[in-house]
């Protein structure tokens, strides 16, 4: 069973608390995923984010495939972390855990995603091929788009 990691840290030039409500709101979600992707909310993003809230998306991650997917917030400090784990998707595991920090001049934003693949040695092949470009691209997107709504740091 091969756990994948993926890390990623962004400086923005805005509050701990400008940070948490933007990152916190998961209707932003949207925002700062390539529209491509065809990410859509389907229910549970209609309350501020606690432990416990289930949130439901549709997204087209490849071939114009539409999957479902369901992430559990399942711990949540305001101003410091959360976390979100997929309850039913497209991985056999995905924990993703978002910290924000106060930093000289802005906060620094912190990822880091533990997922495993389905389909066993299948899902191993695929991995840098079509898997872990695409959580590449995923994320440079998302700095882009921060850095264009925030500024850069």
């Amino acid at each position: 069973m091969k756990i994948y990691r993926l890390h990623k840290k962004q400086n923005l030039p805005i509050t701990v608390n400008q940070a948490w409500n933007f990152l916190s709101d998961p209707k932003n979600l949207k925002t700062i995923t390539p529209d491509h992707m065809g990410f859509n909310i389907v229910s549970g993003a209609d309350r501020d984010m606690y432990s416990g809230q289930i949130i439901q998306y549709i997204v087209t991650p490849i071939l114009g495939i539409k999957t479902k997917w369901v992430t559990e917030i399942t711990h949540c400090i305001e101003h410091k972390y959360f976390v979100d784990e997929q309850r039913f998707g497209p991985y056999s595991l995905w924990h993703h855990k978002h910290f924000i920090k106060e930093i000289d001049g802005g906060v620094e934003m912190e990822d880091i995603i533990d997922y495993k693949l389905p389909f066993g040695w299948i899902g191993q092949l695929l991995h840098p091929i079509l898997v872990k470009p695409k959580l590449e691209e995923i994320f440079r997107y998302r700095t882009q788009k921060l850095e264009a709504i925030f500024g850069t740091y």
